[in-house]
């Protein structure tokens, strides 16, 4: 892609947006969100950590841990294709709107069963699965809204701000999260997460573009039925680069994914304890943190589609570093490099999924990609807590790492879309 040139005035009357790295915050309306965003994932990050550490601690379980992972992705599979044909076919700000009250009451509920003293773990299992549900539902309608919120020219500096946000809440929240979990317990935790979904909702309600959605020419307006279904899974497997872009992502998140057996390496192996645990928790926001800041100021790339298999195999290459590390220090190092490349392959793909789909299509598109982006990780969880209670964490770790880059190799022969991918962004709005 060719940089947007020096001097272009962008739609609310910003200069050289193209030539800045925050050049998305320009705009009202993506500045709201992203700054409601951000708080509420601070809140959703500490509560991912206080819930794996509560749930170690109540059953001292890699598979329990493993499950996780299994009570997240059930309700993504079953809800996220509903969730995209919704986004596609409503006001997409009610959407997601209505969605963060049930995030909200979630998290105000497991509060509430931690504060009167939780001894088993299934209420933590049932509260996160109607957490999932409802993310499967919100998560289409605000990706398929944020290219209406910025031009195009600074479509790919919006997802690299909107992946240092994020970055950077999975640094903060974790490392608040193993403050207060050594001090206090979960039940503080979970109580400050269903607050910061407030955050969101004042967010939505500022936001000045209409959240209905785009009707291509010629066509109707979209429904909620099977045919839109069907419209939307039609697009998605006949353009081989979304197929490509989303399957390395699943099968090397799959493989790779380490993070529900954290708790295991800071309490047995490295014996670093809850503020360990949650400084390792962060490992990987430190890494991508820094490398979304150096794609926001770098704007577009080109050869999107070979750097996005590079990532996945840097990614896989330091699982396998950090399952082999004995060494804290090193081990924080490793995980930075997994964050890091993610990074690289999650803005590249972002990126390139949004820019080849027409907006009336974006929902039910992000909706399937949904299943892969977030099956992926969460399978992976239980795959690895399984193994691990057969070979120990370290060779399930370094095994999914290698099985990563085993899937890196196969899509060097047999994904020539993604590999030749290199596109060319026009000077026009989504």
């Amino acid at each position: 892609m060719e940089k947007q040139k020096p001097g272009v005035t962008v739609e609310d009357g910003s200069d050289q947006a193209g030539s800045s790295s925050i050049a998305a915050l320009r705009h009202h309306d993506f500045r709201v969100l992203w700054i409601g965003q951000f708080v509420s994932m601070v809140g959703s990050q500490m509560q991912l950590v206080a819930i794996n550490w509560h749930v170690y601690v109540l059953t001292r379980s890699a598979l329990a841990l493993g499950l996780l992972g299994l009570v997240r992705v059930v309700p993504i599979i079953l809800c996220s294709l509903a969730g995209g044909v919704v986004a596609d076919a409503i006001d997409r700000k009610k959407m997601i709107l209505g969605t963060q009250v049930v995030l909200l009451s979630s998290a105000g509920c497991l509060a509430l069963v931690t504060a009167g003293g939780l001894k088993v773990v299934w209420p933590i299992y049932l509260l996160t699965a109607i957490a999932s549900a409802a993310t499967a539902f919100e998560n289409p309608a605000r990706q398929s809204l944020l290219p209406s919120l910025v031009p195009i020219r600074d479509f790919t500096n919006a997802v690299s701000l909107t992946m240092i946000s994020f970055q950077v809440a999975t640094i903060c929240g974790p490392v608040a999260a193993g403050v207060l979990l050594a001090s206090y317990g979960p039940s503080i935790v979970y109580l400050i997460n269903a607050a910061s979904f407030l955050s969101v909702i004042v967010a939505v309600l500022l936001i000045r573009t209409s959240g209905r959605v785009a009707v291509a020419e010629n066509a109707t307006a979209n429904r909620i039925s099977f045919a839109a279904l069907s419209d939307g899974l039609k697009f998605v497997w006949q353009t081989p680069i979304i197929v490509q872009t989303m399957t390395i992502d699943f099968i090397a998140t799959f493989f790779a994914s380490a993070t529900a057996l954290l708790p295991i390496f800071a309490a047995e192996i490295l014996h670093v304890g809850a503020h360990g645990f949650g400084i390792l928790a962060s490992g990987q926001a430190m890494g991508s943190v820094v490398t979304a800041l150096v794609m926001a100021k770098l704007g577009t790339l080109r050869n999107q589609g070979r750097k996005v298999v590079m990532a996945v195999a840097t990614y896989g290459a330091a699982t396998i570093g950090f399952g082999l590390s004995r060494n804290f220090a090193l081990s924080l190092v490793m995980l930075a490099i997994v964050g890091a490349s993610d990074t690289v392959s999650t803005v590249l793909r972002q990126t390139i999924r949004q820019l080849v789909t027409p907006d009336n299509l974006r929902g039910r598109m992000t909706s399937v990609n949904m299943m892969f982006f977030m099956g992926g990780p969460q399978l992976g969880e239980l795959e690895a807590g399984a193994l691990a209670k057969y070979v120990g964490a370290p060779i399930s770790v370094v095994l999914g790492g290698v099985g990563c880059l085993v899937a890196v190799a196969i899509a060097v022969t047999k994904a020539k879309s993604l590999l030749t991918y290199d596109a060319s962004v026009p000077d026009r709005t989504l």
